[in-house]
C-alpha cells in the first residue's frame, strides 16, 4: 500500500470523543466561591482591615482583619463549643471543690465601731483622730509565754470596748502551742488596763488593754511578793523579760496617762484560756463590780479603776443610752442584756453606772 493511501485513511477516521465537562458541586461550588471571595478580599484591602494599623508599642507588628475560609470558619466553631464545655466543666469541679467562706459575728460589726480601734504586739498609737481600723479583725489572738511582747487593744472610751467586744463572738484568745508545750499547768491571763490622754491639753482619753499569759514568779527574784500580793500599781513578772510599752513607762498614775493591774479576786480569778471576746469583757466587767464596791475602802487600791473611768469619761455618767443589744444578746444566749433609754443614773450608783447595762455580772465558776 502507497504512501498516499495511508495518510487517507488515517484522515477518514473519525476524531475520539471528547468527556463531557462535569457539573460542579453544591460543595465546590461553595468553596470556589468561597476562594473567589478570599481572593477578592486580598485583592481589596480597604473592605475588610482598616485602614491604618492599631499599634500598642514601638515594635508592635501591625494588626490587620481577614475574613476566615468557609472550613477554618466550622473547626473555629467547633473548637469554641469544646472549649465552653471543658470550661463549663472546669467550673463545676471547682464549684464544688471550692469550700463555702466561713461566716462569723465578726462580719456584722459597724463600720463605726472600728473607728479609732487597733489591735497588735506592736506599742498603740495614740491620735487625735479617729481612724478606721487599719487591720483586719482576727478571729484568733495567740498569746506567746515568758519573754515576748504584750498584745494590745485600743478603743476610743471604756464603754467603746465593752460593746464591741460583745459583739466580737468570732474572736478568741488563746496561748500558742509553744506556751501549752512549756507551761506545766493551764495558762491564764493577765490584764493590764490603761487609759491614755490624746493630748497634753485636750480632755478626751483613750482606752488600751494589754493582754498576756501569765506566768509564775521565780523565788530567786527579788522582792517577788510584788508581784504577788494583788497591788495594782505594779505590773506582772513577765513585763519585766521585754522592752516596756512607751506609754506604761510614766507610771500607774501620772497627767498623761493611768493604768490599773487587773488582780486575782475571790470573785474575778484570773481568766483561763482560750477565751472569746465577750466573756473577756464580762471579765473586764466584773472588775469594775469589784472595783466599785471598794469605794469606800481607802486601805485598798480596787478602787483606783473606777475612780480611772469616772475620771477619764465624766460624761459618761447619767448619759441616756439607746443602744440595742437585742441581737447581741440572742447570739450570745442572753449573755448581754438589751440595753434602753434609761434617763438619769438611778440612786445609789456612782459615776459611769450605766456600763452595769452592757452585760451581766462576771460567773467565776465559769472561768475560773
Amino acid at each position: 500500500m502507497s504512501s498516499s493511501q495511508q495518510n487517507l485513511s488515517v484522515a477518514e477516521l473519525p476524531p475520539p470523543k471528547q468527556p463531557l465537562p462535569r457539573r460542579p458541586s453544591v460543595a465546590n461550588s461553595e468553596t470556589s466561591s468561597l476562594s473567589r471571595r478570599s481572593s477578592s478580599s486580598e485583592q481589596i484591602p480597604s473592605l475588610f482591615t482598616p485602614a491604618t494599623s492599631v499599634q500598642t508599642g514601638s515594635t508592635s507588628p501591625p494588626v490587620s482583619f481577614s475574613l476566615p475560609s468557609h472550613a477554618d470558619t466550622l473547626d473555629s466553631v467547633d473548637e469554641d463549643i469544646q472549649e465552653e464545655e471543658e470550661e463549663e466543666g472546669d467550673e463545676g469541679t471547682d464549684s464544688a471543690s471550692r469550700p463555702a467562706p466561713i461566716l462569723t459575728a465578726n462580719q456584722y460589726v459597724e463600720p463605726d465601731m472600728l473607728m479609732g480601734v487597733s489591735m497588735g504586739f506592736k506599742p498603740p498609737s495614740i491620735s487625735t483622730i479617729l481612724s478606721p481600723m487599719g487591720e483586719a479583725m482576727p478571729n484568733i489572738i495567740t498569746l506567746p509565754y515568758g519573754k515576748a511582747p504584750t498584745f494590745h487593744i485600743q478603743s476610743p472610751s471604756w464603754r467603746h470596748l465593752l460593746k464591741l467586744m460583745a459583739r466580737l463572738s468570732g474572736t478568741r484568745v488563746e496561748p500558742t502551742i509553744e506556751a501549752l508545750t512549756v507551761a506545766k499547768d493551764e495558762l491564764k491571763l493577765r490584764t493590764v488596763i490603761q487609759f491614755v490622754k490624746i493630748h497634753h491639753s485636750a480632755s478626751e482619753w483613750r482606752t488600751v488593754i494589754y493582754l498576756t499569759t501569765d506566768m509564775p514568779v521565780p523565788p530567786s527574784v527579788t522582792n517577788s511578793h510584788k508581784y504577788t500580793n494583788g497591788d495594782v500599781t505594779v505590773l506582772p513578772y513577765s513585763y519585766t523579760l521585754s522592752p516596756l510599752p512607751q506609754l506604761l513607762r510614766d507610771g500607774a498614775d501620772s497627767p498623761m496617762a493611768k493604768y490599773y493591774v487587773v488582780p486575782a479576786t475571790n470573785s474575778t480569778p484570773y481568766p483561763t484560756l482560750p477565751i472569746n471576746f465577750p466573756n473577756l469583757a464580762m471579765y473586764l466587767q466584773s472588775a469594775v463590780q469589784v472595783s466599785r464596791k471598794a469605794a469606800h475602802d481607802g486601805s485598798s487600791g480596787l478602787r483606783r479603776l473606777a475612780l480611772n473611768i469616772d475620771t477619764c469619761y465624766p460624761r459618761d455618767d447619767g448619759r441616756p443610752i439607746s443602744t440595742d443589744f437585742s441581737d447581741t444578746s440572742r447570739s450570745l444566749g442572753g449573755m448581754f442584756k438589751r440595753v434602753i433609754n434609761r434617763g438619769k443614773t438611778p440612786r445609789g450608783r456612782g459615776g459611769n453606772e450605766e456600763i452595769y447595762d452592757l452585760v451581766t455580772p462576771f460567773v467565776p465558776d465559769e472561768w475560773g
